[in-house]
């Protein structure tokens, strides 16, 4: 059986959404008649498209998944993990500015989970460098979060565990 991470930790801006939710979007958000969401200007907002089946992925495993977001937009991101039906996903949420060591080091405490048994999905390399640091993979996102991602994030995990 392979090993699966003790917590998935996401960013949010253009890893589970393509855009900045507190610089190209206007909050408040809020769900139109047809199922869309939509910012104060009636601008559609999306995630990206596989972002409910990575969580959903994730949560059969038996993986918690946690949100670690620097914006200063703590509202709004968290009013569109809300609209979006992701909030049932996460078991905690470390969403405010400043470092990503903090939000880590807060989940860690929270969790009691090692940082070594923690997955991160950022698209910021600098976030990758700084989380990476504390012992936890990083994996960096290109065009969003994706199934395939997901796969193969989970597959170098298992294999660096093999390796200790």
């Amino acid at each position: 059986m392979a090993r699966l991470p003790k917590l998935a930790v996401f960013d949010l801006d253009y890893t589970l959404w393509p855009f900045w939710v507190d610089t190209h979007v206007d909050p408040p958000f809020h769900k139109s008649s047809d199922g869309t969401v939509r910012d104060s200007r009636g601008q559609n907002v999306r995630l990206y498209p596989e972002v409910p089946k990575v969580l959903e992925r994730l949560q059969d495993l038996g993986v918690p998944v946690a949100a670690a977001s620097r914006t200063g937009e703590i509202e709004g991101a968290n009013q569109l993990l809300e609209l979006f039906d992701l909030v049932r996903y996460f078991a905690h949420r470390e969403i405010y500015p400043g470092s990503k060591v903090t939000h880590f080091e807060r989940l860690q405490q929270k969790t009691g989970v090692s940082f070594a048994q923690m997955i991160f999905f950022d698209d910021e390399k600098r976030n990758i460098v700084d989380v990476g640091k504390l012992g936890v993979l990083c994996i960096h996102i290109q065009n969003g979060m994706s199934l395939q991602t997901l796969a193969q994030g989970l597959e170098t995990f298992t294999n660096s565990q093999a390796e200790h």
